[in-house]
């Protein structure tokens, strides 16, 4: 099928999807070997996109921009599209993973401290006994040097992954979809954010009904005080007057 539609926030074109789509949308690219890359995103991410246009412009050229954020799903529905819903990144793993086991996709696990991706794929594998784990890669935190950066994308390629999972913290994981989508081989890259950590217990998700109220982002600021606390108690009330401009047409976002 072809990509969604996208709703214009602030600038950033949101993908009009739901679990279903995203996966039916990924599973078509696998089919036909095109090579996508997947920005999950919060509201925080809209707003990092406020900040420096050359983001947007990488959001803008995903295959998917998908509404990880119950006012990102609020706002596509209130422009018409009434089946929009979440795609949380740690759901859509889990989802993509059970959807596997039958498909036959071979997942790779880019990012996350030492050790945390091949965790990942004992915890995976366990809940999906038949899942198949191409590869899992820890870079260093500090930037690659040019060698490194070659080595890695060749263990990658050489893994035949049909999925790269990058799990590198937002925006590098963004920047670094955008600067190897034409190296990597595999069809689809996804930048998963925390999911590596969710899903080896390393840190604890909102309880279901905080998700899907709008309130994970008090419980990650009770979690994290002292790293979340900008992130939160500034940039959401200032998203929130900068989405009543543009829908009071007080200032226009153009998507590019």
């Amino acid at each position: 099928m072809e990509n969604p539609p996208r709703v214009n926030i602030l600038g950033v074109g949101i993908s009009t999807i739901n679990m279903d789509i995203a996966l039916e949308v990924i599973e078509g690219w696998i089919a036909h070997r095109e090579s996508h890359y997947v920005c999950v995103t919060p509201v925080h991410s809209v707003m990092e996109c406020q900040r420096d246009p050359e983001l947007r412009r990488i959001y803008h050229a995903s295959g998917m921009t998908t509404p990880d954020g119950m006012p990102l799903v609020w706002l596509s529905r209130l422009r018409g599209y009434h089946y929009v819903d979440r795609v949380y990144g740690p759901d859509l793993m889990l989802a993509l993973c059970q959807r596997s086991i039958e498909l036959g996709y071979r997942h790779f696990f880019y990012g996350g401290a030492e050790g945390v991706p091949e965790q990942l794929a004992t915890n995976l594998q366990r809940r999906f006994p038949g899942l198949v784990i191409a590869g899992t890669y820890s870079p260093p935190f500090r930037p690659l040097t040019p060698e490194e950066d070659d080595q890695a994308v060749q263990m990658i390629n050489e893994a035949s992954p049909d999925v790269v999972w990058v799990g590198l913290g937002s925006p590098k994981q963004e920047r670094w979809m955008a600067a190897h989508i034409s190296r990597v081989k595999a069809p689809v890259l996804i930048g998963v954010g925390a999911a590596f950590d969710f899903l080896t217990g390393r840190k604890k998700q909102a309880p279901r009904w905080m998700q899907r109220n709008g309130l994970e982002w008090l419980f990650r600021l009770l979690t994290e005080p002292r790293r979340l606390w900008r992130r939160y108690l500034v940039n959401n009330p200032l998203f929130v007057l900068l989405v009543l401009a543009q829908a009071l047409e007080l200032r226009r976002y153009p998507l590019k």
